[in-house]
């Protein structure tokens, strides 16, 4: 199986209800994806959302990215010769994590259509289900609770609640949250580096003086302030995960080796992929740290890949796999089923996606 061509596209797929963190806001998923076409007439896909706020990443410098760089170290190549090429790929330019993303997964979903066996498989996988929190946009107190009210009723228990963009309301929104879900309910928050360090220790030994019973805070200081970080983990009394402060392999060992967060985030977009998210978590495993999966709210292909990840590493013990569920419709042909928080991976080869529906998803050679 060789790969013959490297084709780019849209897809567009508006959002339930507008996305909102201390960092952006967004109302519709609109992501690059990748199509590695082989001689065989095997489709390899991948995905990745342009998050500048996040990843420096546009729409446009992931295009270029996979058609001045990476395109041109994978076209005529072998799949087989798998090792090569996915090093190849995150050898392409420096940074550019998304773009490498999207080409990395299409090419595990190659690798696996060629030895037709699904990606889960081929890990050593034995979950065929996970179970994924729902995100809670950063609003008004009174909304927040209703917004959460109405994912208990949809099935949730546990969330993802969203801080940060004005820490003084911080405690009154997760507080109007708690009292609207009852006390047994997950709630874990995020801050998106919203905090300084002495800050973040005040609010969150505050929420849980009040007994909001948090179970973790995701990245509540800037991501380059390892220092700042520890500081937070050392003094809170609430866990704290590394996301942003986590984009390669050797950042989640300084994490694991200074024990500067309690948990860390792998999200595909922000190391290059699944072959770099599987070096995070095979350190993880070593140093005992647990994970949780996470995703840049990115529609199904992308998402799925890291399905497929999460089903094989038990040191993933948390799931945070929503970008599907908040998108008002799901374009995308096969791969996992999302059943609210439910979600179940697929037996088919590689990835398992067969196609996307036209209306969502505009081509480019």
């Amino acid at each position: 199986m060789k790969i013959t061509q490297v084709r780019l596209g849209r897809l567009s797929v508006p959002l339930r209800v507008p996305f909102k963190t201390a960092l952006r806001r967004v109302d519709q998923v609109n992501d690059i994806v990748v199509e590695l076409h082989t001689d065989t007439g095997a489709v390899g896909y991948g995905e990745a959302p342009p998050t500048g706020p996040i990843t420096g990443d546009t729409a446009g410098g992931i295009v270029g990215a996979i058609r001045e760089l990476i395109a041109p170290v994978i076209l005529n190549q072998e799949v087989d010769e798998f090792e090569t090429l996915t090093a190849k790929v995150q050898k392409a330019g420096v940074h550019n994590t998304s773009a490498k993303a999207a080409v990395d997964m299409a090419l595990w979903d190659l690798y696996g259509q060629l030895h037709n066996i699904p990606v889960h498989k081929l890990l050593g996988g034995a979950r065929r289900t996970l179970v994924t929190d729902i995100t809670i946009s950063v609003n008004p107190p009174e909304e927040m609770a209703k917004d959460a009210l109405d994912a208990i009723a949809r099935g949730y228990d546990c969330l993802k609640v969203k801080v940060g963009d004005d820490p003084a309301l911080d405690t009154a929104r997760l507080a109007a949250v708690r009292k609207a879900v009852g006390n047994d309910v997950c709630i874990r928050i995020d801050a998106n580096q919203a905090w300084t360090p002495r800050q973040a220790v005040r609010i969150l030994n505050e929420m849980q003086d009040k007994g909001l019973a948090l179970e973790l805070v995701e990245q509540p200081v800037a991501a380059a302030d390892l220092e700042g970080l520890a500081y937070v983990t050392r003094n809170s009394w609430v866990p704290v995960m590394a996301d942003e402060s986590v984009f390669s392999p050797a950042d989640a060992m300084k994490i694991f080796q200074t024990r500067a967060a309690d948990y860390v985030n792998i999200k595909l977009m922000k190391c290059g992929g699944i072959t770099n998210a599987l070096r995070i978590a095979s350190a993880a495993q070593v140093y005992g740290v647990e994970c949780m999966i996470g995703c840049m709210l990115e529609a199904k292909i992308a998402v799925n890949a890291a399905v497929e990840l999460a089903c094989a590493r038990s040191i993933i013990t948390r799931v945070d796999l929503d970008g599907p569920v908040l998108c008002s419709v799901d374009p995308i042909q096969g791969g996992a089923r999302f059943d609210e928080k439910h979600i179940t991976v697929s037996d088919d080869p590689g990835l398992g996606i067969h196609g996307i529906d036209p209306g969502y998803f505009f081509e480019k050679k």
